[in-house]
């Protein structure tokens, strides 16, 4: 599997990871950062191809959510680089980003007066091409590549999205929450076990306090502020944040009887509003139950923002867009409250650097808005982290839930990456990588076998499980979420789906037979197979002192080798059979390891046996398969024996 972060790699800002898998790529988020006013604002699309035919190279466009770091380059991406393939999102992501892009371009274009950027018309037609994508729904892009979004919390619409093609599978994040708030759930997936888990760590050595803590400081300072007459300024996002310290506000000052006036930027929020209202069902359950009686968006305290509001005298509560204070209302009236010492400026997310939020959080006494514009920050700087991203705790509970393979480090900064990075090796033993922007990284992937498990064997692997457990004592009692099974697998045959059986319900009656002395590759397949002992070699077991039980189930494999290639690594001369040499090789090998010493060979055959069952040989060639190969069995009882001759065989042939 390949993954290439052509954003978000290292970074915060302009969210666009590409992964191939099963032979199909997949453009993940296609978003802007929000600290560049020229092309670096967008992703280098030219890693793709220089040539401009994006649509043949790309099968598929996933946007997670609507924050514009996510998918503010979509319509640049379909409409000025030409993709016209399809793009996939939830119906509240559809619905939202359109506003979102606009309200960005009107700013961008009407008000600083920039060329070349996406027009209305270029939103419209992008927003043509997208497919929705609802929660849990299985949606295929093709016959081979199958799309599943789950829940992220964050903000409304947002999704994790779970991929499939062939045996390879990703999971990739984009922004989520793994703690409730007042109006979004937690964020949640199966266990799916993907081959590669793409997370975000935009806080990723961050641990929070308690969420009940945050909201009481936050309350109490604006408080405090209005009643000594100072105004109080909340930079944040229209959707997400704002309704959640909305809610909170309008319970403190229902709850307080105050009267000093609470505003949210008109016209955008108040949209946003409307589609919280139009998609209740995406918020958590104590919104739902509330909204029968009454709406939790309809606000009795807080009212639309005017722009001469910024000018009148005492105390007001302002929340304006954007949370980054980079453009826009919050940016406009920074530089109005900034110079007065009496007035507060709370920042509840992150900003990313580059933006005046992020300047001013790093203590900075005179910010230039731009290159013509000073302003002197004597106001009260506040940050209350009310951020809608996992911290350290949650990106690691993500990690258990899911159980992938490798993970993945986007959307964060390097030295956060490398902390996260050695605490999810060492907790979970898997490898972690944190590539750059423009970095390939190639992951190898293994194949699973899926296979129906019988009911006898889990119950009697569950009995057992249990018999275990009640020997220990009960504060390392913990939820059983892994059961060892010991059973007999049975491979399909096309039709019907591979089984794994109790031993006691193996039937060797309905198994195709394979005669042991046979060339176990016969089928031209180098997968496992079952062999049941013919007569020829129960009789020439019992010659050689060690007869096999009637009705013992073996296991058989065949592994194809690079004759030349393991020749050169043994140091063969010309006219040697890499075969027999490979058989030399592993018997010395074997013989280090007490454990694994191997028998003596029997009369006529250069075979190598260890224990009782695993015995490797060189079969006949087939009409087939003429490359040099070695053929491996043994039986079930002896699977921990064969394994380490199996690492021993593989050190071998490489």
């Amino acid at each position: 599997m390949k993954v290439v972060p052509l954003g978000a790699g290292q970074d915060v800002g302009r969210s666009c990871v590409l992964v191939t898998l099963g032979g199909k790529t997949i453009m993940f988020d296609c978003g802007m950062h929000m600290g560049y006013n020229d092309e670096r604002r967008f992703p280098d699309f030219s890693y793709i191809t220089t040539e401009g035919d994006f649509t043949s190279r790309i099968d598929a466009v996933v946007i997670t959510h609507f924050h514009l770091d996510h998918c503010g380059a979509l319509p640049h991406f379909t409409e000025q680089r030409g993709y016209h393939g399809p793009i996939y999102m939830t119906p509240p992501t559809k619905a939202i980003c359109p506003i979102l892009l606009e309200d960005y371009r009107k700013i961008t274009v009407e008000r600083k007066g920039e060329t070349g950027f996406f027009t209305s018309q270029h939103i419209k037609d992008c927003m043509k091409k997208v497919v929705p994508l609802h929660l849990h729904e299985t949606v295929w892009v093709d016959d081979e590549l199958e799309l599943r979004a789950y829940y992220a919390g964050h903000v409304l619409g947002a999704a994790m999205v779970y991929a499939r093609c062939g045996n390879e599978s990703v999971v990739y994040t984009g922004d989520y929450n793994m703690t409730p708030d007042r109006h979004l759930g937690a964020a949640w997936i199966d266990k799916v076990r993907p081959d590669v888990l793409i997370t975000e760590t935009t806080y990723g050595t961050t641990i929070r306090d308690s969420k009940r803590a945050r909201e009481r400081d936050f309350l109490e300072k604006v408080h405090s502020c209005v009643t000594r007459g100072g105004k109080v300024l909340i930079p944040c996002f229209a959707l997400g944040r704002a309704q959640e310290l909305c809610i909170l506000i309008e319970t403190y000052w229902e709850r307080m009887g105050l009267t000093v006036p609470v505003y949210f930027s008109a016209g955008l929020t108040e949209k946003a509003n409307r589609y919280y209202k139009l998609f209740i069902n995406w918020t958590n359950q104590k919104v739902k139950e509330s909204f029968v009686d009454r709406n939790p968006f309809d606000f009795k305290y807080i009212k639309p923002w005017n722009r001469d509001y910024a000018d009148l005298p005492g105390p007001m509560v302002l929340f304006a867009t954007p949370g980054m204070l980079h453009i826009g209302t919050s940016l406009e009236v920074f530089r109005k409250w900034a110079p007065d010492e009496r007035n507060m400026l709370i920042m509840p997310g992150y900003c990313v650097a580059g933006t005046v939020g992020a300047k001013v959080l790093s203590g900075m006494k005179v910010v230039d808005i731009d290159q013509y514009t000073q302003v002197h920050v004597n106001i009260d700087v506040q940050n209350l982290s009310f951020s809608a991203h996992a911290d350290a705790k949650g990106i690691m509970e993500l990690i258990r839930q899911a159980s992938p393979r490798n993970v993945v480090l986007v959307h964060g900064e390097k030295s956060r990456m490398t902390y996260l990075k050695s605490k999810i090796m060492g907790e979970f033993g898997c490898p972690c990588y944190d590539p750059a922007n423009g970095e390939l990284l190639e992951i190898e992937t293994g194949q699973d076998v899926r296979a129906l498990m019988s009911d006898q064997l889990f119950q009697a692997a569950w009995t057992k499980e249990q018999e275990r457990r009640q020997k220990q004592s009960k504060e390392d009692m913990a939820p059983i979420t892994q059961l060892p099974v010991r059973g007999v697998l049975v491979l399909g045959d096309g039709k019907r789906s591979a089984r794994l059986l109790d031993p006691s319900e193996f039937d060797l009656d309905n198994v195709p037979v394979v005669s042991a002395g046979s060339d176990a590759g016969d089928g031209g397949g180098s997968g496992d197979q079952l062999v049941v002992p013919s007569t020829a070699a129960g009789e020439d077991s019992a010659a050689s002192g060690s007869p096999e039980p009637p009705g013992q189930v073996t296991f058989s494999t065949r592994k194809i080798f690079d004759g030349p290639k393991v020749a050169a690594r043994l140091g063969l001369s010309g006219g040697v059979d890499p075969g027999q040499a490979a058989l030399a090789a592993i018997r010395e090998l074997l013989s280090i390891d007490p454990a694994t010493k191997p028998l003596a060979s029997r009369s006529g055959t250069a075979a190598v046996r260890v224990g009782g069952s695993v015995e490797v040989d060189v079969p006949p060639k087939s009409e087939d398969c003429d490359l040099p190969s070695l053929s491996i069995s043994w039986s079930w009882e002896e699977e921990e024996l064969a394994t380490q001759v199996l690492a021993v065989i593989n050190r071998v042939l490489g």
